[in-house]
């Protein structure tokens, strides 16, 4: 407007703060050169959003909204679903280099966006993932896609990945266990005491155990169910509510 040497009344301005300040974004609409109206356009929040963002606190994942809306949209989004750190009017390289930021500051980075400009960032986090609903590039740039469209997926895909990790930890607890246990004894350190000696036999025995042991403790994966009730989620043995 401001290029075309149009002039924005009073009131219009007023409108545009107004919108800002109820999380939406403001249009100026001018016909023959004068400003005739303001248009309000906003994005609803994504259900499960308040809920998801309070369960990620609970889990210690700390929420950031990066995003290229105005402050004002920005900050309204946000304290509406508790988010308390915002970076608004971000540009498609500037959500990267905040990535980056954390990254260097030696956090490990999830983003999850939608869109073409969240590309790069989605590219630059440790873990991409992306709303199914999203575009292409967003989708291609991304690690994990959440087909749902579901924000809630954003805490099944966190479950999942420690689930796994703590069996990745007890694999190592029943092999380390395992050699620990049997390396001395093939050794000989028994005999001295008992005469007892580790036949050939019963090492291949054990060392087969070791495998099958870790090999089933893997496949209990296969059995693992999304939460039906985030409230009832349970992460690290502590009971979410």
């Amino acid at each position: 407007m401001l290029e075309k040497n149009i002039v924005i009344p009073v009131d219009a301005q007023d409108m545009l703060t107004e919108t800002e300040s109820m999380a939406q974004t403001g249009i100026l609409v001018s016909i023959d050169g004068e400003v005739t109206g303001v248009l309000a356009i906003s994005d609803p929040v994504k259900p499960g959003a308040q809920e998801v963002i309070s369960i990620l606190k609970s889990m210690n994942v700390r929420s950031i909204m990066v995003t290229g809306d105005n402050w004002g949209t920005a900050s309204s989004i946000a304290s509406q679903i508790g988010i308390e750190t915002v970076v608004a009017e971000a540009k498609p390289e500037q959500k990267a280099e905040k990535v980056k930021e954390l990254q260097a500051e030696g956090y490990a980075v999830a983003m999850v966006g939608d869109g073409i400009n969240d590309s790069p960032a989605l590219v630059a986090a440790d873990v991409g993932m992306a709303i199914g609903a999203g575009t292409d590039i967003a989708i291609e740039a991304a690690d994990i896609v959440l087909i749902k469209s579901n924000l809630e997926d954003v805490i099944t895909a966190i479950h999942l990945s420690r689930k796994t990790f703590s069996r990745i930890r007890l694999n190592y607890i029943w092999a380390l266990g395992y050699n620990i246990l049997g390396i001395p004894i093939a050794a000989g350190a028994l005999f001295p005491s008992t005469g007892f000696r580790l036949p050939p036999w019963i090492a291949g025995a054990a060392m087969a155990a070791s495998s099958v042991s870790v090999v089933c403790c893997s496949l209990l994966l296969k059995n693992y169910e999304r939460p039906k009730k985030l409230e009832n989620l349970e992460i690290g043995g502590i009971q979410i509510e």
